[in-house]
């Protein structure tokens, strides 16, 4: 919901961002590689016990997660190939976090566990329908906004991260606006797909 309807005020952030790393020759499957690396490394800052970093590390993924898109929007060179990593690497660092929360959190395993399956169905879901449908958006596959998108996941992350003595509830209602999420598309694309 976030990232529909609130990217429109830090676009130009993103915009400003995806130019400098164009001037300075990079490529946006350049910036997804490098997002992702950073990406993996909040599951060692976790295991740790440096949450704070862990967090900023999450954070500076998914700022580079938006501008790598942006760039291959500004340079016209989004390909198949790079939204797969995007996509691919996206679901890496949340099973990375997950994974960390159920090492350090084993009494959450249970609510971790149901937080994956959530994810598993909303994504299928999601890339289903992006591969039944037209092409209609920026990206390249069709996109369903939906309750839960990146940002929002990313708050649930940084609460789980944060604040672990309320790891299970955390979980549990990421989980529920996950499968809401899901149903919301799922609603849509029974309308979209006759």
């Amino acid at each position: 919901m976030l990232d529909t309807h609130g990217r429109k005020y830090i676009s130009p952030l993103f915009k400003g961002a995806a130019n400098i790393f164009l001037s300075l020759n990079m490529t946006a499957n350049s910036i997804t590689i490098i997002a992702f690396i950073i990406g993996l490394l909040p599951f060692a800052f976790i295991y740790a016990d440096k949450p704070l970093i862990a967090v900023t590390l999450l954070w500076v993924s998914g700022f580079l997660d938006a501008v790598d898109g942006e760039m291959a929007r500004v340079s016209n060179t989004s390909t198949p190939w790079g939204t797969l990593m995007d996509i691919t690497f996206d679901r890496l660092v949340e099973l990375g976090i997950i994974l960390a929360m159920a090492l350090k959190e084993p009494q959450s395993r249970m609510q971790l566990l149901f937080l994956t399956a959530a994810i598993v169905l909303s994504m299928t879901v999601f890339l289903t329908v992006g591969a039944l449908s037209q092409n209609k958006g920026s990206k390249s596959f069709y996109y369903q906004a939906g309750v839960a998108e990146r940002t929002e996941g990313f708050i649930f992350f940084t609460l789980m991260i944060l604040i672990p003595a309320h790891l299970q509830l955390v979980t549990g209602i990421f989980s529920i606006v996950i499968v809401i999420t899901a149903l919301q598309r799922l609603i849509e694309a029974r309308r979209i797909l006759k």
